[in-house]
């Protein structure tokens, strides 16, 4: 069971550094630098630190308020994508010998260098993997409600919606409910929480060892899960508007109506989260509690060896000047 809220949300100092769970390793986020860290088969650490390069000190407007939270999570999803493909390189599947490269990854290599073919295999994971979640989670539970529906032709719109609204929900936590269920993603979930304590810990000032970060919640209040289910609400909330007013019935267009409309549920749920994460009063700790329950499917125990890769992937990332990543 998550844990309660207080012991969740009270701590003097909110720090801005966030991560990634990985396979065998994690990821954190500074204001200053980005660190992956990976447990190797032979029991060591593969440890990678560079500095950030933010996209809104070259172009300013994509760091305004609503633009930002769409730049923000376009890139979370292309350096998420980049560090998973990196720590899976030290567990390939075949382990028996690598495989010679296709003729078309020679051709690539060939044609743009090893770098370039990388970072263009990258970017096609990145949009596979948000067609794949727009699809999941927008379009099939409009094409599912509008099949329902079809059945039920003089039922009002308000209840077309709270359907739709309804089938969202069940699909995007049936998804996580089943992800928890597989072995090796249930591993990456632990060093989730593996990753949530050892901030814990820091946000509570102690010192960043393994027994202080062991006793620390699993469950954080930003956690990215809670992000994606505010996302899915407030699609649900904004749509129900929209349709207020032009009434579609046709699932097709009421598909593009949501795809239109993305854009600006990721910009406003990004704020939104802005402001509840820095704040501590009843409305945001309510705000959070549903995010913090469906951690229990997306968060667990993680032993020791893990919290030790949380550890040292957050002190690669602390700012030099003290308080500069305060939230």
């Amino acid at each position: 069971m998550p844990e309660k809220e207080p012991q969740s949300c009270a701590t003097p100092f909110r720090t801005m550094i966030g991560g990634q769970a990985l396979i065998e390793g994690i990821m954190m986020l500074g204001p200053e630098k980005k660190s992956i860290v990976v447990r190797r088969p032979d029991g060591g650490l593969e440890i990678k630190t560079e500095e950030r390069k933010l996209i809104k000190d070259r172009h300013p407007i994509l760091g305004w308020p609503f633009i930002r939270g769409v730049v923000n999570f376009c890139t979370s999803m292309y350096t998420g994508v980049t560090a998973l493909m990196y720590s899976a390189e030290f567990y390939p599947e075949d382990e028996a010998g690598e495989e010679e490269p296709s003729r078309f990854e020679q051709w690539l290599d060939k044609k743009l260098g090893s770098e370039k073919a990388m970072s263009l295999f990258t970017t096609l994971a990145v949009i596979l993997g948000m067609a794949f979640s727009v699809g999941l989670f927008f379009v099939l539970p409009t094409l599912l409600s509008g099949a329902i529906m079809y059945f039920f032709p003089a039922v009002p719109l308000w209840a077309r919606n709270v359907v739709e609204g309804a089938t969202r929900v069940v699909i995007f936590l049936g998804y996580l409910i089943l992800c928890s269920k597989m072995k090796d993603i249930r591993r990456v979930f632990s060093y989730h929480g593996a990753e949530h304590k050892t901030i814990f810990c820091y946000e509570k000032g102690l010192e960043l060892t393994v027994e202080n970060v062991r006793i620390q919640p699993k469950h954080h209040p930003r956690c990215g899960t809670s992000f994606l289910f505010v996302v899915i609400v407030v699609s649900i909330l904004l749509s129900s508007v929209v349709f207020a007013f032009w009434q579609f019935t046709n699932p097709w267009l009421r598909t593009l109506v949501h795809l239109a409309l993305l854009p600006v549920v990721v910009g406003l749920t990004w704020e939104f989260n802005r402001y509840v994460g820095g704040h501590d009063n009843l409305f945001c700790r309510a705000v959070r509690r549903p995010g913090m329950a469906i951690q229990r499917w997306t968060t667990f125990e993680p032993d020791d060896s893990m919290i030790e890769v949380g550890i040292e992937a957050l002190k690669q990332v602390l700012p030099k000047e003290k308080g500069k990543d305060q939230w």
